[in-house]
Formats: structure tokens, sequence, C-alpha cells
């Protein structure tokens, strides 16, 4: 067996590590409760070349001198990027986010998140009315977790179509699509885009589109989608807070090239987006719903938004505000009119 897929089953059998970098043959480190931790363990630069190439075949791709990056997933569903040299001084960087099984539903896990039970029916009712949601969050709270989370609730007779440019997401539904952007034929020069992924969505059928993550131009098509039938869409973005949320949406709305006033873009951004749930980091690194914000339409230039739900003094709690999309959440989602009371 190869040195790094021997050090990765290793690895495998111990509790708490999320991520094992690799800066080189001789330069590696896993990450534990929030603190990288060298290892000594001496690999060679063959060891890593094997390595890469053999996780370039599973995932059906290439990696080398010509295309030195690569995205995708190990056998075990954790996540790995590499970039080999020259742009990497040691051989080949790695970078491995382990996997975190997610067969985990909002009714028994909702405290991973810091979700007191009394609140699960409102997150539960987001999805059942179909609400249009974006999950936001900064590196490594969690984004793909939740949203698998909440996708668990999503009903089986519904069309499901995954978006992503490395297969993340874990869905059971029957009627299930699952695309993947990039390039899959060796040397070739074609890539499919994730905006050309979305485009091509449009054309089949889908209940639900659910975008991995938006980071380009096919925020454009996800809103226009948003806007023309396809509710319980969802996606995640990579933003600190909600309000930055969405300021990124709006600006990768404009990297669509087209000429668009900002006015217009925020109006396309009011209309499509229900909800924002916004991740982070709690007391003692935990992760936690920091802020649960509802998109209410737009006043003149502005982006109108309610903060639901924020967690104070480590406690998800209401904020008093009743959501303006209460009558959909209620006659979908089968919440009791007086459940913000």
């Amino acid at each position: 067996m190869n040195p790094v897929w021997k050090m990765l089953e290793d690895l495998g059998t111990k509790k708490g590590i999320n991520e094992i970098v690799i800066n080189g043959p001789k330069n590696i480190f896993v990450e534990r409760g929030g603190e990288f931790i060298g290892l000594n363990v001496g690999l060679t630069k063959t060891d890593l070349f094997e390595f890469v190439k053999d996780v370039a075949d599973f995932n059906k791709k290439v990696c080398n001198e010509k295309r030195p990056i690569l995205d995708g997933n190990l056998p075990d569903g954790s996540r790995i990027n590499i970039i080999l040299s020259p742009f990497t001084n040691n051989g080949a960087a790695i970078t491995i986010r382990k996997y975190v099984r997610t067969n985990i539903n909002l009714e028994e896990h909702s405290q991973s998140f810091g979700i007191p039970q009394k609140w699960v029916p409102f997150f539960k009712s987001m999805i059942e009315s179909r609400m249009n949601i974006v999950i936001s969050g900064g590196t490594g709270v969690g984004k793909t977790t939740f949203m698998n989370m909440m996708l668990k609730e999503i009903s089986p007779d519904h069309r499901v179509i995954t978006i992503e440019d490395t297969l993340e997401l874990n869905l059971s539904n029957p009627n299930l699509v699952r695309l993947e952007a990039g390039s899959k034929i060796e040397d070739s020069e074609v890539s499919i885009t994730m905006r050309d992924l979305v485009k091509n969505t449009l054309r089949m059928r889908p209940d639900r589109i659910i975008l991995g993550e938006v980071r380009g131009a096919e925020v454009f098509d996800l809103l226009q989608a948003m806007n023309t039938g396809h509710e319980g869409s969802m996606t995640s973005v990579h933003a600190n807070s909600s309000v930055e949320c969405l300021s990124r949406i709006e600006t990768l709305f404009m990297m669509a090239g087209f000429d668009i006033p900002y006015h217009v873009v925020r109006r396309h951004i009011s209309q499509a987006v229900d909800f924002v749930i916004q991740l982070g980091r709690g007391a003692g690194g935990r992760r936690v719903v920091q802020q649960v914000l509802e998109i209410n339409g737009q006043e003149g230039n502005n982006i109108l938004t309610s903060s639901i739900l924020e967690t104070i003094e480590g406690e998800l709690t209401t904020t008093g505000v009743v959501p303006s999309k209460m009558n959909r959440l209620i006659e979908a989602g089968e919440l009791p009119k007086d459940f913000f009371n």
C-alpha cells in the first residue's frame, strides 16, 4: 500500500481530526480542536506523486504539469485539494478535509448547530414551504454539513438536481440527478462550468435546484431560476455575516458581466431569496446558527431584512419579530399560528 494511503488509514481511526495538510514529504500536520499538530511521518516525493495519480484516477480527473490543480474526493468522501510544482515548492501541496458522516437530521441532531428543539419546526417548515435559502458562513463552520441536514427534510416525491464542483452533498431522494462541474476528459480542453450546468438544469424539470456553493457568475442564473418558479432552491455562500452574504451575492451577480444598475441587482436578490441562515463558531469553537435573516423585499435602493433568530449569550433565541412569510410557513410547514408568540 502507498505510504500516504497507509497514513490516512491510520489517521482515520483517530477521533477529532478535521483537516490533514501535506506541505511536503516530511512536513505534515493535522488539525484537531482548532490547532495544527505536526506529525513525525517520512514520505517521499514519489509517494506523493503516486498518491496524486491514484486520487486523480479515482475522481476521473487529470492532475499533472498541464493541469496542476485538482479538487476532488477520497473514497471515504473526504474532500481533497492538490496543487503540484512548480506552483508549490515541495512537489505537491495536499489539503484534505475529513468527511463527517452526514446521516443526521434536524429532529435528532439540531444541537449539533446549537438549535434548541423548540426551533426545529421552524427550520423544517422552511424546507416544507419551499423557501429559497442561502446558508452563509466562513471557512470550516459546517455549511455543507448543515445543508445536508436541511436537505434530509425534502420530500422524496421531489425531483432534485444538485450542482457542485466537488461532490459533497448527501441526498437519498429517488428522483435525484447529481451534476459536477469541471474537466473530465484527459488532454481535452472541454470543461463544463457551474454556470453551464445551472442553465442546463432549467431544462431538466427540477422541483428543487441545489448548488453546493456559489462562487461566481452562476449566481445570476440561480437567482433567475428562483424568480421564475423554482422555489425551494438552496445554496451556500462564503461570508462572515448575513449582511456580508447579501453584499457578496450582489458582487457575484455583477461578475456575470451584465451592465445592470446595482439597485436592479438588489431587486433580483430581494425577490429570489427568502432566508439567509448564518453559521459561525460559538464558545469553545462549537458550530452554531448565529442568525436567521428574512429577506422582505426592497425599499428604494435597499434590501429590507428582518432578523428572526439570533444567538445571544450562547443561546439561539427569537428577536420578537414574526416572519412576514408566516402564512406560507403555517400552510405548508404546519407551524401553529402563535409559534413565535
